[in-house]
């Protein structure tokens, strides 16, 4: 009897993937299943796992044929180029015994095989001071609820997941926001989403700065846009933040124009984002382990600041209708 699917959307069979099903093969129990997603199917093949051809579309839209196909009660939504503990099962059935729970979300760690640019892309989001949420990115922490968590590690109850109707394919990257708001919104209150730090899954990074900032750059104009037509969960000052960062950067230098006490609080800003990236390198090197990787995110978590902002900006003042972009 199949309890869990694995769910995992793909443009194509590539070497993410010819490495992550081999690693989830590795758990020892028999009553789990993959199902691949790619545009077209291919000739390989693995125990344990179905390809099914599911036409060009976005990841949305292929993790939403699980309602028709997957076999298990409990779905596992792992990108391609990730792959979970051994363990995953054996937590996932400890946090799904309670019946209030609709879903449970865990880390997406870099793995310790990443190139030195990929692990810098991942230190980023180490620190709440730079990506915000690192408990997104290392298992820290203990369980709690939470109101949005990322397909890149969540699973979620079939069941729920056929009430709540999939996820809203208009969204990507964000269907993942939106689907856990609806969880919220359409199901009973006794209806939570846990974050357990056990729940681990290894997530490969991007690899060079701009394709870094590009993905960031994705983020921002999503949450600036789900701020303003999902504000329950997306109306939050923390969001807000990197945006004023931007603002303070664009115009900060005009005030050398005004008086010299506002120049000098300009200056004085500085100072405090300086001491801010401080504290950030320590929490880089604590969870990464590795002060060079700190040193050099520290260049990313800039960009990542006036890109996230700028998008934001973009996404909650600007964008009346979003259209999610494929890869």
């Amino acid at each position: 009897m199949i309890k869990y699917s694995f769910i995992i959307p793909v443009k194509e069979i590539n070497d993410y993937i010819r490495e992550s099903i081999p690693k989830i093969l590795e758990i020892s129990r028999e009553d789990y299943e993959i199902i691949i997603y790619p545009d077209n199917e291919s000739s390989e093949s693995w125990p344990k796992t179905r390809q099914i051809a599911s036409g060009p579309g976005g990841p949305a839209m292929k993790r939403g044929l699980a309602m028709r196909d997957a076999l298990g009660d409990f779905l596992i939504f792992i990108d391609d180029d990730a792959f979970p503990e051994n363990d995953i099962l054996e937590k996932l059935d400890g946090d799904f015994s309670d019946e209030k729970i609709a879903a449970v979300g865990g880390p997406a760690i870099t793995p310790r095989n990443n190139s030195f640019l990929q692990k810098v892309s991942g230190g980023v989001y180490l620190s709440n001071l730079g990506g915000n949420f690192p408990e997104r990115y290392c298992s820290i922490g203990k369980k709690r609820l939470v109101s949005d968590w990322p397909t890149v590690n969540l699973s979620v109850r079939k069941k729920v997941f056929l009430e709540v109707g999939g996820f809203d394919c208009s969204f990507w990257p964000g269907e993942d926001t939106k689907f856990c708001l609806d969880i919220i919104n359409k199901l009973e209150k006794n209806n939570k989403i846990l974050y357990d730090p056990e729940i681990i899954v290894w997530h490969h990074r991007r690899e060079g700065l701009l394709r870094h900032l590009k993905q960031v750059a994705g983020y921002g104009i999503h949450r600036g846009f789900f701020a303003k037509k999902y504000p329950k969960t997306s109306f939050k000052f923390r969001y807000f933040v990197p945006s004023f960062f931007f603002l303070f950067v664009a115009f900060g230098w005009l005030t050398v124009f005004l008086s010299p006490w506002i120049f000098k609080l300009y200056l004085f800003g500085w100072i405090i984002y300086g001491l801010a990236l401080v504290k950030v390198f320590f929490d880089i090197t604590r969870r990464q382990k590795n002060v060079l990787v700190a040193l050099y995110s520290l260049v990313y978590v800039f960009f990542t600041h006036l890109v996230y902002g700028a998008r934001f900006i973009q996404g909650f003042f600007y964008t009346k209708e979003l259209k999610s972009k494929l890869r």
